[in-house]
């Protein structure tokens, strides 16, 4: 493994981890659910899922160091559903800022985050926007590309969209048959028209937000295209 490939931070020993830290290697934190209601077909781990495909396909592409998934967050109006995890906003701001600064005080020089989450959001930016050395990356704002691909605009949760995007991934997953009429998000945790996702739709959709992530980065840090 050369240090101008990318790398998940797990799978480095830690003198490899400080020579990347200090060669300056931009360190991504992703940021996505492990267990989190999406709607009645798809998995407690949607967002884990997507956070770390998405953060697979970056570290291929530049030469990041990819932090373990930070995969519990400040989702409150996914409390009530069964399996379905969250902190307070205080307690997820405290825990992103102690990872943030944890990962700074090792030597770390440039950081992103790769959010998946949208209540996950606001916390984020209090932490971390404005700071010179960190990007945010909100997954919401990345692959504008692919929208002419959905058919029904109208969702933003469990809907056609990220059912295609876990069609792609893991389709042994996704509990087509549990599909059902659009009802209230109240009843479902889920809103739009799942019915019409589509692994191939999934995969377009990965491919433009990773080329956005990519574009942000690069725009940030230039010098990361010569690794």
């Amino acid at each position: 493994m050369t240090t101008n490939s990318g790398a998940w931070l797990e799978d480095l020993t830690w003198p490899e981890a400080n020579q990347r830290f200090s060669d300056g290697a931009l360190v991504l934190l992703p940021v996505g659910a492990a267990s989190k209601a999406h709607g009645p077909h798809l998995p407690l781990k949607t967002d884990a899922l997507t956070a770390r495909a998405l953060a697979q396909r970056l570290l291929e592409r530049l030469p990041l160091v990819v932090a373990p998934v930070v995969d519990v967050g400040f989702y409150p109006a996914f409390a009530r559903f069964a399996g379905s995890q969250t902190l307070s906003e205080t307690t997820f701001r405290g825990m992103l800022g102690e990872l943030v600064d944890g990962l700074r005080r090792q030597g770390a020089r440039r950081l992103a985050i790769l959010n998946v989450g949208v209540s996950t959001e606001a916390p984020i930016d209090a932490v971390c926007g404005g700071a010179e050395d960190l990007l945010v990356l909100h997954m919401r704002a990345l692959g504008g590309a692919a929208d002419a691909l959905i058919e029904v605009p109208a969702g933003g949760h469990a809907d056609e969209r990220e059912t295609s995007v876990v069609l792609a991934l893991e389709p042994r997953s996704v509990r087509l048959d549990r599909l059902a009429p659009e009802g209230p998000f109240e009843a479902t945790a889920a809103t739009g028209d799942a019915r019409r996702a589509t692994a191939f739709k999934g995969e377009r959709i990965l491919a433009a937000r990773v080329d956005d992530a990519v574009a942000a980065l690069l725009t940030r840090w230039p010098d990361l295209a010569s690794g």
